[in-house]
């Protein structure tokens, strides 16, 4: 199952779906970003995990800061 996990995440990102991950020092845990079109596929991407059932998933919608070197 662990071994699924790690190729749907990396598949993800090599797709551009899953730019950001991070682990959290010292957890069990991580950070993520996805670049999503909108919720219903944040939650088929979030619900196709192998781990998904055993995951505790906290989700912050985020937008474009208008002073961000990269925006417009």
């Amino acid at each position: 199952m662990i071994a699924r996990e790690r190729s749907y995440c990396q598949d993800l990102q090599r797709e551009g779906v899953w730019p950001h991950i991070w682990r959290r020092a010292g957890q069990y845990a991580n950070l993520s970003v996805f670049d999503a079109p909108d919720h219903e596929r944040l939650h088929e991407i979030l619900w196709n995990l192998p781990l998904f059932p055993y995951l505790t998933i906290e989700v912050t919608p985020l937008a474009a800061h208008p002073s961000a070197l990269t925006a417009g």
